[in-house]
Order: C-alpha cells, then structure tokens, then sequence
C-alpha cells in the first residue's frame, strides 16, 4: 500500500469527519477553526467558514438532496450546506444534545446521533426534527450508519453496545462480549453485517443483522481504532487513532495495518474517495490517500 499526505489546513484546525460529496470532491470538517474544507480531484483545496465558528462541526454525510449535512455538536446543530458553500441551519429540539454522527437513511431523511442526551434523532429535508429516547441512559450514541437491512445502525461508546433503530422508532440494543470495548465507528460491510471499532479494547467487530457479534483483537490492542469505512477492495478499512496507522480487515478477519508518514498525526475519519483509493482526514492539518 502506498501513502501520500496532502496539507490542506494550518496545524490547529483539525480535520476530523471526510466524505465523498455529490460532486465527486473531498469534504472534510475542522473541528477546531469551524471550518469545512474541499479537496478537488484536479488537487484544488478551498474551504468555507461557518458562521458562528465555535459550533464544533463533526461529521458530515451527502445528503439524499445533493447537498452535505453536517453536525455541530458544540453549537447542537445540523446544518445543509451545498457544493457552493451555501449553508442553514437546525436546531436540534433537546438542548446540549451534543449531535455527532450523521448518515442518510433508507426513508430519505438524515439520521443522526445525540451522545449527551441518549437519543438518535431524524431530520427531514425540509427541516423537521424527530427524537428517539434510548434505552440506556449515559450510553454515548457516537457513530450512525444505514444497513443492509434497511434499518439505522449505531455504536453506544459508553453502554459497550450496539443499538439499531427501524425508520418507525422501534429500537433493540445488542451488548458486545467485551466489556467496556468502547465501540465508536460503524459502516455497512461487505458482507451484509455491520462493521465497528472498539476504541478501548483494541478490536474491530462484527454484528450481523440478527443480532450476532464476534470480535476480531487487533496486533496492537492499544492502537485506538477510532473510525471504519468499506474500501472498494471488498474489505473494510479503520484508523488507527493511537498509532498513527491505517487497517484493513477482511470479511475473515485477516488485518494487515500501514503507518502513516508523519508521526502523532491523529487519524480520524476515513472514506472511499472516488478514485477508487482510501482517504484520511488527520488531525494535523493533512488528508492521507492509501492507495490498496
């Protein structure tokens, strides 16, 4: 596997959450300077201030309207921003929520996490809000994704679960053989099943539909795998926040990991770029392109 970093920030603005918008660019937030940043394929990076700066932007997901959606967890908002940079923004209705994770679900509205109020919310494009309360109080809900079986999938940081709501509320929660694992990132594999990381225990999961979970133990346990995505080599690929690495996990279980170039360079989000390669957003200042 070969590594390329691209600097597309000033040391302090931390990239954090990148996707792969519906123009076929890099988008990528700052945490840190209130920011979201756009690589180009020809190479081209520019960036769009938000307006307030200090609202914490996370994660983002293309949206089902060709526009981006993002979570602001500090200022407990989603916000739309379009491929030119226009933005609004929603309130999340339950105060200090703190809204993270962000996916476009199987009903056209975009699905998201709140981790300091215990509730997986849903918004529709024109604005509405609904919450769903969770069963487990303090549980943490970080990361959201949609499965193979239509329904919302997301990872409890705190609870040491993984919970799953239908398009009409119903939710079940599963609890991982690893105590306190710390799952963080989730994603649709391959295979059908979700795949999540476990943060604190140093594994990688897996959970099929019905509910049925194994966890594969890293090399390094310590190396805090913090987000996951499904490369377009039919394995699913994760950060490796703690050492400075990337990994790759095949539908058996098999890891292989890379080291990134520049030491403490804090990986985080990981996507599929559309040029078929893997794509990093670090904390430093800088993507990272893994070609497989």
């Amino acid at each position: 596997m070969s590594v390329t970093e691209f600097p597309v920030a000033e040391a302090g603005a931390g990239p954090y959450g990148i996707v792969t918008g519906p123009d076929g660019a890099l988008w990528f937030t700052q945490v840190h300077a209130g920011r979201i940043g756009r690589l180009a394929t020809d190479g081209t990076v520019s960036s769009h201030q938000l307006d307030p700066a200090d609202g914490g932007p996370s994660l983002l997901a293309a949206g089902p309207d060709g526009a981006l959606w993002l979570t602001e967890s500090r200022a407990n908002r989603i916000r739309r921003m379009t491929t030119d940079g226009t933005t609004t923004a929603v309130d999340v209705p339950t105060p200090a929520s703190g809204p993270f994770g962000i996916t476009a679900g199987p009903d056209g509205a975009l699905w998201f996490t709140a981790m300091s109020s215990d509730r997986i919310g849903r918004l529709d494009p024109g604005g509405g809000v609904r919450e769903f309360e969770l069963p487990h109080a303090g549980g943490f809900p970080s990361m959201i994704v949609t499965g193979s079986d239509g329904a919302l999938w997301f990872t409890l940081n705190q609870a040491g679960a993984i919970g799953r709501i239908t398009t009409a509320g119903a939710i079940t929660t599963f609890a991982l053989p690893t105590e306190e694992a710390g799952p963080v990132g989730i994603t649709a594999g391959p295979d059908g099943a979700l795949w999540f990381v476990e943060i604190l225990a140093g594994q990688i999961g897996r959970i099929d539909t019905d509910g049925r979970i194994t966890e594969f133990p890293l090399p390094d346990r310590g190396a805090r795998p913090h987000a996951i995505t499904t490369g377009p080599d039919g394995a699913c690929w994760f950060t490796e926040w703690g050492a400075d690495r990337v990994g790759r996990i095949d539908v058996d279980g098999r890891v292989k990991t890379v080291a990134l170039p520049t030491p403490g360079s804090e990986p985080h989000g990981i996507t599929a770029g559309p040029d078929g390669a893997l794509w990093v957003a670090l904390e430093i200042g800088a993507l990272a392109r893994l070609e497989p």
